[in-house]
């Protein structure tokens, strides 16, 4: 059985962070280190929990690394995991519900049904200069783990 909340390491590195679909917790949780340009979190909050209204206040903050945040809205996708050497880790398979972060590392997907994705991600987008894109792994050396 797979895990509900998972961590994609490469030695000390958070590559990826997986929320399966049937994750459930009482109040709230944050999954990503306060560090991180895009936080991650789960609330489950009871009928009538009030959150008091609120604007953020503008406050500067630079971020060097892109990290995205994926929802599956529908479908099936494999994610298949690059350390930042561009080296192949695993890969995970992600259905219907599941949310992932992907915060480091490289990433190739390989929609396995027709897909519905929701992307979040930090702008402004530049493009092309977003990304350095690389060679995919074979896919006879592809691993996936359940």
């Amino acid at each position: 059985m797979m895990d509900l909340l998972e961590q994609i390491l490469d030695k000390d590195s958070i590559i990826a962070i997986i929320i399966r679909a049937h994750f459930e917790k009482n109040g709230i949780e944050f999954f990503t280190p306060p560090h991180f340009s895009q936080q991650l979190a789960y609330m489950k909050r009871p009928k009538d929990y009030f959150i008091e209204p609120h604007v953020h206040t503008p406050i500067p903050r630079e971020v060097v690394l892109t990290q995205e945040v994926l929802f599956i809205k529908s479908g099936k996708v494999r994610v298949d995991f690059y350390n930042k050497e561009q080296e192949y880790l695993e890969s995970r398979v992600l259905m219907c519900g599941d949310v992932i972060l992907l915060a480091s590392g490289g990433h190739g997907f390989k929609m396995l049904e027709e897909c519905e994705i929701i992307e979040v991600k930090q702008g402004p987008f530049s493009g092309e200069k977003d990304k350095q894109r690389f060679s995919a792994l074979d896919e006879s050396k592809i691993k996936v783990l359940e």
